[in-house]
C-alpha cells in the first residue's frame, strides 16, 4: 500500500460548471497567504469571490485580491452596488461553499456567537452552503479553552473545522495554530465536491473512519517509589496525540487514555488522564467493555512497578539502594483476550532486531497489527516532531509489511490511520 498524496490541483473535474468558493479573509498575517490561495483555487477550476474584514485590509489590500480573482472585492455589509444594496444575500446564494481562511480567534468567537455585524458574518448566517473555518493564530490563542469550546460549538453546528499546522510564527513562538499550505486547502475543498478523501500537508484523512470509536492509549506511565520519586520512560506522548487527531479527523470518536505529558488535548478529543500502569490498565477494560471499535497502545507503559511504595521519601542511605520491583500487566495482550475485543493495535519500541521483535509480540499478544520504530535512531521517535516506522499485520489478513518513511509524526499517523483501513479495522 502506497501512502496517499496530496490530490492534483489541475482541474475541477466534477462538473462542467465551475464550483463557486466565497473566500472570506480575516485579521491575521497569514492573510498574506490568502492572495495564493485564490491563485491556487483558480488554478483548479473554481470560480472565486473574496470577502475580507476590516482587520484583513490592514493587512492585504482588496485590489490585491481583485486582480487575483478578476472579481470585485466585497468589504461592506450594504453594498450600494450590488442588486438592491444585498449583497450578503446574493453571495450567500452564489457560494457552493464558503471557505474562511485565515479565520483568526475574534472571528471564530464572532461566528460563534451568531454575530451579523460585518458581510463576512452576516453571508455565514444567510448562505446554505457548506462552512469550512481554517484558524490562524498564536499558538497560546489556539489552545485557550474559549476558542477550542467555540471550535467544538461551530463542529456541533456542522461547520468543517480544518486543523492549523504547526510550527514558526510570525511572533516568535511555536506550535499549533498556522494556517495549511494553500495547495492543502485546496485539496481539502476538492475533496468536498468529490466526494473523496481530501489530505492536507499532515495527510489527514476524511470520513474514513466514521462512525467508529477509537481508544488511544499515549505517554509514559509513572510508577511511584515514593511520595516524590518514580520510575518512568522518556515517551512524549506526542505520537499518540497525532494519532488521536487523525483518527478524529477521519471521523473516528476518539477517546484518549493519556499519560503524564504536557500536550494539549486535540479538539473534538475525550481525554482521560492516567498515572500508572494499573490506571491505564482499568480505564482500558471500562471502555472496553462499554464498546469500541478499535484500540491503539502507542502508551509506552513501564514493564515493572515498586513491589512496596515506601509512605514516606526513601532518605539517601549509603552508596548503594536495593528496589524490589514486580510485573505490571500486559495491558494491550489483556485488552485483545477480553470478551469484547475490538481491532487490536501495538507499537513497539525497539532499539534492536526490530522486525523479529515486532512480529513475536504480534503473535504472543495476539494483535490485529503492529507498529515498530528504532528509536536507537537520534532523529526519530522519543521527543522527536519526527518518526518512521514498519507496519505489520496479523497472517490472518494475508498483508504484506508496510514501510512508513521518515515524516512528521502527524503525516505518520495519518498513514497508520490508512493502514488500520487497509486491514479493515
Amino acid at each position: 500500500m502506497q501512502a496517499s498524496a496530496t490530490p492534483s490541483l489541475a482541474s475541477n473535474a466534477t462538473s462542467q460548471t465551475p464550483k463557486n468558493i466565497l473566500l472570506g479573509v480575516t485579521g491575521g498575517i497569514a492573510a498574506y497567504k490568502s492572495a495564493y490561495l485564490v491563485r491556487r483555487l483558480k488554478d483548479a477550476g473554481f470560480a472565486v469571490r473574496v470577502v475580507m474584514t476590516a482587520g484583513a485590509q490592514a493587512f492585504v489590500t482588496p485590489l490585491t485580491f481583485q486582480a487575483l480573482s478578476g472579481e470585485p472585492v466585497h468589504t461592506s455589509l450594504l453594498d450600494p452596488e450590488a442588486e438592491a444594496g444585498m449583497g450578503h444575500i446574493e453571495l450567500a446564494r452564489w457560494a457552493d461553499l464558503v471557505l474562511v481562511a485565515p479565520a483568526s480567534a475574534n472571528a471564530i468567537a464572532r461566528i460563534t456567537a451568531g454575530a451579523a455585524d460585518d458581510l463576512l458574518t452576516t453571508v455565514i448566517l444567510a448562505t446554505a452552503a457548506p462552512v469550512f473555518i481554517s484558524p490562524a493564530m498564536n499558538q497560546q490563542m489556539w489552545q485557550n479553552q474559549i476558542t477550542q469550546r467555540n471550535l467544538q460549538t461551530l463542529r456541533d453546528y456542522q461547520f468543517h473545522v480544518i486543523a492549523p499546522d504547526s510550527g514558526s510564527q510570525a511572533c516568535g513562538d511555536v506550535g499549533e495554530g498556522r494556517m495549511p499550505e494553500p495547495e492543502d486547502l485546496v485539496a481539502i475543498v476538492q475533496g468536498h465536491f468529490q466526494g473523496q478523501t481530501a489530505i492536507q500537508s499532515t495527510a489527514k484523512t476524511n470520513g474514513i473512519l466514521e462512525g467508529k470509536h477509537v481508544v488511544i492509549t499515549a505517554g509514559p506511565t509513572r510508577e511511584a517509589l515514593d511520595p516524590v520519586r518514580y520510575v518512568s520512560n522518556h515517551s512524549s506522548g506526542k505520537m499518540g496525540f497525532a494519532l488521536a487527531e487523525a483518527c478524529r479527523d477521519a471521523g473516528a470518536r476518539v477517546t484518549l487514555l493519556a499519560g503524564p505529558v504536557s500536550l494539549p488535548t486535540p479538539t473534538g478529543v475525550e481525554r482521560i488522564n492516567i498515572v500508572s500502569a494499573r490506571d491505564l490498565l482499568a480505564a482500558s477494560d471500562k471502555i472496553v467493555e462499554a464498546g469500541c471499535d478499535v484500540f491503539i497502545a502507542t502508551a509506552a507503559v513501564a514493564d515493572y512497578r515498586a513491589e512496596h511504595i515506601a509512605d514516606q521519601k526513601i532518605k539517601k542511605q549509603g552508596d548503594s539502594l536495593t528496589l524490589t520491583l514486580v510485573k505490571n500487566p500486559d495491558i494491550v495482550a489483556t485488552i485483545a483476550k477480553h470478551a469484547k475485543r475490538p481491532f487490536m493495535v501495538g507499537f513497539a519500541a525497539e532499539t534492536q532486531r526490530m522486525e523479529e521483535y515486532a512480529r513475536g509480540k504480534l503473535e504472543t499478544k495476539q494483535l490485529d497489527m503492529i507498529a515498530c520504530n528504532d528509536v536507537s535512531r537520534g532523529d526519530i521517535g522519543f521527543a522527536s516532531d519526527d518518526n518512521a516506522m514498519t507496519v505489520f499485520f496479523s497472517d490472518r489478513f494475508g498483508l504484506e509489511k508496510v514501510i512508513l518513511d521518515k515524516a512528521s509524526k502527524k503525516e505518520i499517523a495519518a498513514r497508520l490511520v490508512e493502514c488500520l483501513v487497509h486491514a479493515g479495522a
